[in-house]
């Protein structure tokens, strides 16, 4: 198996017993989760190694400007600051990589996707006292500053580039095909984030077989949030399967056919034919 390696058994229900309790609190810390996410990826990654990642951000904050100004001068001091100074950016190869959507190494390597780049926008600036946010864009993760009437956004991939209207819609256009609608630049809120960063995990897993050990904590953690979407145990149903693990995958299948069963009768027979198989594949 390539690193980053698992955690043990002890270690992950800890930090999945911890990443569960943050997720449901009552206001979630989008660093600590992203960590505890990154310590669920990666066994080496310790309680120095949290805590080393925080006061990584808190030092970077400590290096901006006192209040710079309004949105614009905020987003241009984090464009000098990450951008230029500290060059975080993002490349192509980065979306090949499990470590780009890994906090802790984000800040290590100063490379990531989209939407990590922006965590370290947003707990940066966050800091220090910005009005900032996540801005979801479809197929390319930003961040904003300021309300509605003055809100500017930034490209943390290209380095905190200052978004023109036009280069936002774009990046849109570019994604979906269809414009820039006003409803796809409100803020994101910090478990919207981390679904999002699990649903990029589980995509890079899926185009990898050999990698159903990401996919399926992936999954395992998606499930750990407050809100989820049923089908989500299905899927962890299917790579409980295809890893050997034949009795719990079947019961996980036969456990999603009861949750459907009372809307979808025809899915929920055809799942519990795939249970029946799958438990057949022990003999």
């Amino acid at each position: 198996m390539r690193p980053p390696y698992p955690p043990s058994p002890e270690r992950s229900a800890e930090v999945r017993h911890r990443f569960a309790e943050e997720a449901r609190s009552e206001r979630p810390d989008l660093s600590a989760l992203c960590l505890l996410l990154g310590a669920e990826a990666d066994g080496s990654l310790d309680e120095a190694g949290m805590d080393a990642a925080q006061m990584e951000l808190d030092r970077l904050a400590g290096q901006l400007p006192y209040r710079p100004g309004g949105p614009l001068a905020w987003a241009t001091a984090l464009h000098h600051l990450l951008g230029v100074r500290c060059e975080f950016h993002g490349s192509a190869a980065d979306y090949r990589r499990l470590e780009s959507s890994l906090l802790h190494e984000v800040l290590r390597r100063r490379r990531g996707l989209p939407i990590l780049l922006s965590v370290v926008w947003m707990e940066v600036a966050r800091r220090a006292g910005a009005p900032v946010y996540g801005v979801a864009l479809p197929g390319h993760f930003v961040v904003g500053f300021g309300a509605a009437g003055e809100q500017v956004l930034a490209d943390p991939f290209d380095g905190g580039r200052v978004l023109t209207g036009t280069d936002a819609e774009l990046l849109v256009v570019g994604a979906t095909g269809a414009p820039l609608d006003p409803g796809m630049l409100v803020p994101a809120d910090p478990l919207d984030v981390v679904v999002r960063i699990l649903n990029n995990i589980r995509a890079w897993a899926a185009a990898r077989p050999e990698r159903s050990d990401v996919a399926l904590w992936g999954v395992e953690l998606s499930l750990l949030l407050p809100s989820h979407p049923a089908r989500l145990r299905y899927e962890r149903a299917q790579l409980l399967v295809q890893r050997g693990e034949f009795l719990a995958g079947a019961a996980e299948l036969e456990a999603y056919a009861e949750v459907v069963a009372g809307v979808d009768e025809p899915t929920a027979q055809r799942v519990r034919r795939q249970a029946h198989t799958a438990r057949s594949m022990l003999n």
